[in-house]
């Protein structure tokens, strides 16, 4: 019979077992009843057995329970079945304790995704990894700049920048640096943050990784317009009233000069009054072409806002080699046109990009002027981060290295007749367009110019 009082059950267990046992020595000392006797152990022994196990019902529940939390287990219940009711409320409790555990591990994991969420959506790269370089953690971000699918240790990057992954090894706790990478087709201006924290005895570096070189040519454009507005303005006001009032005593001086000669004045007064007519018209010269060169680079601060329209790549640099054919021919240059795919389109201003190129293609026909084999090469493609790219290669005599970091700086030129504004001015329209351009230049051998949109 099963009681459903545990502690009648066990009572009464208890009592029958005790009464066994002396009714077992009863037989022993006091009969010759050897079956009996024989019946009455095993009887002993079966209600022992029974008991243990009885017992041993409650332990197997708390050590199931035990072992849930150990194993992180919560998606089993306690029913604690042939046990009475004083059970019921270790029961209940298990189960509550189990429901609280599955509360708290759904809250957590709902947190861990969030935070993922967060983590692989934000723009900046993000790498979580050990001092060894072992990587546990990369966003899409990083996946996107570095361009990989993976990355399990910080040494991987060495293709991408040496000088990048001995930063990032050697990088302290709450340091900011700035990384400088050139690749053939991109230019990365690399801000680096990191901070330093431990988990379970393990310390992790949290490096943060922002591609600034667009911010960086956008404050740098904006500095030179200002400072051409200034300049512009300030010489502006001190030139022009030099050239009308130079003007005007040229033209005081003639009359003069006329008017002397029909009186007879002297022949060394009138010469001496030509001598001045003369320095006046030089510095009214002067003052002119000073004014052509202001207006020159009043240019850099008027490009007109881009006119968007979609046109195709290949229909736009076969147009440029049409206009520019001629003058090449004229120096024994040839021209290649590649596009891939063949349907490639850009959304811009095509006028805009159009002047680009056809300053960039005439720049590399003055590089060619002296070569006999002269190659000039517009390309246009999506480089490996999906962006349209349009180069523009040839095969002159190329940019020196202590050099090519200017060419795009107004006023800087390396021609003889050069203003210094063709390059800044290209950059500008760029910029404008939301992409850059950047040079790549191996003496006597190669130069590109990439327009990345």
């Amino acid at each position: 019979m099963v009681y459903k009082n545990f502690r009648v059950n066990f009572i009464i267990r208890t009592l029958l077992l005790t009464g066994s046992i002396f009714a077992f020595f009863y037989l022993y000392f006091n009969t010759t009843l050897t079956i009996t006797l024989l019946l009455a152990g095993l009887l002993i022994l079966f209600q022992i057995i029974a008991m243990i196990h009885y017992v041993d019902r409650t332990n197997r529940v708390l050590n199931n329970f035990l072992e849930s939390i150990r194993y992180s287990d919560f998606t089993r219940t306690f029913q604690v079945e042939g046990l009475d009711s004083s059970f019921d409320k270790l029961k209940h409790s298990f189960n509550e304790v189990i429901k609280d555990f599955q509360e708290v591990r759904a809250e957590k994991e709902e947190n861990y995704y969030y935070l993922q969420t967060v983590i692989q959506h934000i723009g900046i790269s993000l790498i979580a990894y050990q001092k060894d370089g072992r990587v546990e953690l990369i966003n899409n971000a990083t996946k996107k700049l570095f361009q990989v699918h993976s990355l399990n240790n910080i040494q991987a990057l060495k293709d991408f920048s040496p000088e990048l992954v001995q930063k990032l090894l050697t990088i302290k706790h709450g340091e900011n640096t700035l990384i400088r990478v050139q690749e053939k087709d991109d230019l990365f201006q690399l801000a680096i943050y990191a901070t330093e924290f431990k988990i379970h005895n393990r310390t992790i570096l949290l490096t943060s990784i922002k591609n600034i070189q667009n911010e960086l040519e956008e404050k740098e454009m904006e500095s030179w317009q200002k400072l051409i507005r200034v300049l512009t303005h300030e010489i502006m006001n001190s030139i022009t009233p030099i050239s009308s009032l130079s003007s005007t005593i040229t033209f005081i001086l003639k009359d003069l000069s006329q008017t002397l000669k029909e009186k007879g004045i002297d022949e060394d007064d009138i010469e001496t009054i030509g001598e001045i007519e003369s320095a006046l018209q030089t510095i009214h010269k002067r003052t002119d072409g000073l004014l052509h060169f202001v207006n020159t680079y009043r240019n850099l601060t008027k490009v007109p806002k881009p006119n968007y329209s979609i046109f195709s790549v290949r229909n736009l640099l076969s147009n440029i080699k049409g206009l520019m054919e001629e003058e090449m021919k004229a120096k024994s240059i040839r021209c290649h046109i590649m596009v891939e795919p063949e349907s490639l389109e850009l959304s811009a201003d095509e006028r805009l990009i159009e002047q680009v190129i056809i300053n960039l293609v005439k720049n590399a026909t003055h590089a060619l002027e002296n070569k006999t084999d002269g190659i000039i090469q517009l390309k246009g493609f999506l480089n490996r981060r999906g962006r349209i790219t349009i180069q523009i290669i040839d095969n002159g005599q190329g940019i020196l290295p202590n050099v090519l970091d200017k060419i795009f700086i107004p006023f800087f030129t390396t021609k003889p007749q050069g203003s210094g504004i063709g390059l800044s001015l290209s950059k500008q329209i760029l910029r404008l367009h939301g992409g850059n351009i950047n040079a790549y230049s191996e003496p006597d051998k190669e130069t590109k110019f990439t327009l990345t949109f």
